[in-house]
């Protein structure tokens, strides 16, 4: 049996693949910090619906993937777990090709 690790490598392998991957990255980025931040205080879903005013379904959505939330609602996440929303620009390889979407 393939664990997940090895297939996820075997796929992206595919340059067109990886591309597409790759364009998705700050949308995982934005998920897995605000996954992370929220279990590092111990916080369900419903907490964090009550602090912000943010419907559990809403933050279920964006953590999985099927929501886009504007910055401000980033911030008003941010905010409910008591922190606050940093950005970064972060220069490129020169050899990198970004695909804007």
């Amino acid at each position: 049996m393939v664990n997940y690790n090895d297939y996820k490598e075997q796929l992206l392998k595919d340059p067109e693949l990886k591309a597409e991957y790759d364009a998705l990255e700050p949308e995982y980025d934005i998920i897995n910090a605000m996954i992370e931040a929220r279990k590092s205080l111990k916080m369900t879903q419903k907490d964090l619906s009550e602090a912000t005013g943010i419907t559990q379904a809403d933050i279920s959505r964006i953590e999985n993937g099927t929501r886009n939330p504007s910055i401000e609602m980033v911030k008003r996440l941010a905010a409910g777990m008591g922190m606050r929303l940093k950005l970064e620009f972060i220069p490129l390889d020169p050899r990198e090709k970004v695909s804007i979407r």
